[in-house]
C-alpha cells in the first residue's frame, strides 16, 4: 500500500469485537463494516426475544461502530440484511425505519440458510468516509452523497434506488418487478432476471451512467439449478456497448443461493457501479479520465461470465473464488483445504494487479455448513493473521460449483487509483 492512502481497521467500544475481523475498515472514501448480529456487546450473547429484538441490537451495534469513528447513520450508503425467515421482513422493516426515519440507503435483503450463533437476522453496511484516509487532500473534505429514484424502476419505501458517493454508485438490489404493476413479471426465472437487469439499466440511465460502468454484480438465486437460464439472459446485457464488446468487458460477479427472496421472486441482482464524475466538490483532474480496469490472471481459475478483478478509482472488486486450482479442479480434502485454496486464489488475483493481501478491506464468506466455521478460520488466519479486513459470514444450502463447501469474494483498496494518477 502506498503512503497516500492506508487501510485503517478499527474497533470501538459499544459493539461486539471479533479477533478475526475489524468492526470497520476505512480506505479512501468508504468504510466497510463487518456483519453484526443481535449480540449484546457486554454479554457476548444474542439478546433475548425474537427477530425484532435481534434486529434492533444489530442496528444498535452498527450505529455504535459508525458513531465510534465520528460518523452518523445517515452516512450509510448500503445496508445489507440477512434473515432466516423472509416472513420476518416486515418486523425488521419497522426497526429499520426507526433508525432511518428520513434518509434511506440503498439496500439488499435476502433470506439465507443459516447465520452464525443461530441468529435470526444479521446486517452489515457500507458507509461514506468523507475525509478519506490519512493523509487526505483538501478537496476531498466535503463530498456529499447523491441519491436518486426513478419511476422507470420499482420504488421502495425503505431504500433508495441508487446512492452515489465519491467515485461509486451503490444500487438497491433489484428483483424482477415490473415498475408499473409493482409485481413480479410472468415467465419464470429468465423473465425475472431480464426485468431485474432492465431495472438496473433504468436506474443508471436516469443518472446518465452507462450500463458498462458496472464493476461488480451479485446474483441471488433461490435455486442454483436456474443459473444457466439466468446466464443466458445475463449474456444479452453484458457487454453492453461497442467498446465493452471489443474487449469483452464483464464485471466481477458472485452467485449466491438464498433460501428466499422478497415477493417470492426467484432471482435478485445487486450492482456496484463506477461514478466517473464523483460527487461534488471535485477538482476537474479528479473527475474525468478514470477508467474501469478489468484483469484476469492465469494463476487463478477463470470464468466466462465474469472478470476476476475489476478496479475503479481506489477499489478492486474480486469475483467469487472456490477451493479449486488454476486448472479449475476442486482440491482434495474438506473445508480447510478448500478455504486455503480459495484464499490462495484471492491472493493470486490481487497480486497479479500489484497489490497484497494487506490491502483487503472486506471479505465475504459463504459456507454450506456453519459448523465448519472453526475449520475455515484456521485457514483464514494464515492469510489474514492480523484479522484486519471487515468480514461477512453466511450459511448457504449449496454453492455454484459441485462439491464446493466454501466460497469467498473480497474488496481491496487500490492505492494508486486508476489512471490518471498522481505519481
Amino acid at each position: 500500500m502506498s503512503d497516500d492512502n492506508v487501510v485503517i481497521g478499527r474497533n470501538v467500544e459499544g459493539a461486539p469485537i471479533n479477533p478475526l475481523a475489524s468492526q470497520t475498515v476505512a480506505f479512501s472514501h468508504y468504510n466497510n463494516l463487518s456483519m453484526q448480529l443481535g449480540i449484546d456487546p457486554e454479554t457476548g450473547s444474542l439478546v433475548e426475544g425474537g427477530v425484532r429484538d435481534q434486529a434492533d441490537q444489530a442496528l444498535a451495534n452498527l450505529e455504535a461502530v459508525i458513531e465510534g469513528i465520528g460518523h452518523e447513520l445517515t452516512d450509510t450508503v448500503r445496508l445489507s440484511v440477512f434473515v432466516k425467515d423472509i416472513r420476518d421482513i416486515d418486523a425488521i422493516d419497522e426497526v429499520v425505519e426507526a433508525y432511518f426515519p428520513t434518509y434511506v440507503p440503498a439496500r439488499t435483503t435476502v433470506a439465507v440458510n443459516d447465520l452464525p450463533q443461530g441468529a435470526l437476522v444479521a446486517m452489515d453496511a457500507l458507509i461514506s468516509n468523507a475525509e478519506g484516509t490519512i493523509p487526505n487532500a483538501p478537496q476531498t473534505a466535503n463530498l456529499v452523497k447523491l441519491t436518486n429514484n426513478t419511476a422507470g424502476a420499482p420504488i421502495q419505501k425503505l431504500s433508495t434506488q441508487t446512492v452515489a458517493f465519491s467515485h461509486y454508485n451503490n444500487l438497491t438490489a433489484q428483483l424482477g418487478i415490473d415498475p408499473i404493476t409493482n409485481r413480479p413479471v410472468e415467465g419464470g426465472v429468465a423473465a425475472q432476471a431480464a426485468q431485474a437487469l432492465r431495472n438496473i439499466k433504468a436506474i443508471l440511465t436516469s443518472i446518465d451512467v452507462p450500463f458498462d460502468d458496472i464493476v461488480k454484480t451479485t446474483v441471488f438465486l433461490t435455486d442454483l439449478a436456474d443459473v444457466e437460464a439466468v446466464n443466458e439472459v445475463y449474456k444479452t446485457f453484458f457487454p453492453d456497448s461497442g467498446i465493452a464488446r471489443a474487449v469483452n468487458y464483464l464485471p466481477a460477479r458472485t452467485v449466491i443461493e438464498v433460501a428466499d427472496l422478497p415477493l417470492s421472486c426467484s432471482v435478485m441482482i445487486e450492482a456496484v457501479v463506477s461514478h466517473g464524475d464523483g460527487t461534488p466538490p471535485q477538482e476537474v483532474e479528479a473527475r474525468h479520465g478514470l477508467i474501469v480496469e478489468a484483469c484476469n490472471t492465469d494463476d487463478a481459475p477463470k470464468c466466462s461470465m465474469s472478470t476476476q478483478s475489476v478496479a475503479f478509482s481506489h477499489y478492486n472488486h474480486l469475483s467469487m473464488q472456490f477451493g479449486r486450482d488454476a486448472s479449475g479442479k476442486l482440491v482434495a480434502g474438506g473445508v480447510k483445504e478448500q478455504a486455503a485454496q480459495a484464499l490462495a486464489n484471492v491472493k493470486a488475483v490481487i497480486e497479479s494487479v500489484g497489490h497484497t493481501l494487506e490491502d483487503a478491506v472486506k471479505v465475504n464468506v459463504y459456507l454450506t455448513d456453519l459448523g465448519d466455521l472453526d475449520a475455515f478460520n484456521e485457514a483464514y488466519q494464515k492469510f489474514f493473521p492480523q484479522g484486519v479486513p471487515a468480514r461477512r459470514v453466511v450459511g448457504v444450502k449449496a454453492l455454484p460449483l459441485e462439491g464446493a463447501v466454501v466460497m469467498v469474494d473480497a474488496i481491496f483498496g487500490n492505492a494508486e487509483g486508476t489512471p490518471p494518477t498522481v505519481a
